[in-house]
């Protein structure tokens, strides 16, 4: 599956449009990481901890997209968005959202 950030594919038709298709990811971060991701601010650099939560968080969510995509009869998805947020009550938790549109390319 062709999965793009730009509202066409080069060299590709879209015959279909399926809809929106979107995938949601909220992860929580547990105490170690964000212990360590303290640590790294207090002492300057970058928290892998953190940055490590953020990718796998990002790829579920893509491959929930991928996954809704494919129920809907799609082969690609065009024009996709990523958005993070912080959210709960001490914004330990990350939701990552990603969107688009499921098409059918000849």
């Amino acid at each position: 599956m062709i999965i793009t950030t730009t509202p066409t594919i080069e060299g590709k038709s879209i015959v279909e449009y399926k809809g929106i298709v979107v995938g949601e990811v909220i992860s929580g971060v547990d105490f170690i990481k964000d212990f360590a991701a303290g640590l790294t601010n207090f002492f300057g650099g970058r928290s892998n901890s953190y940055e490590g939560e953020l990718i796998e968080a990002r790829e579920n969510a893509i491959q929930e997209m991928e996954a809704r995509a494919r129920n809907m009869g799609a082969n690609a998805i065009v024009g996709v968005d990523i958005d993070y947020e912080v959210l709960g009550q001490g914004n330990n938790m990350l939701m990552v959202t990603v969107s688009g549109t499921a098409v059918v390319i000849a």
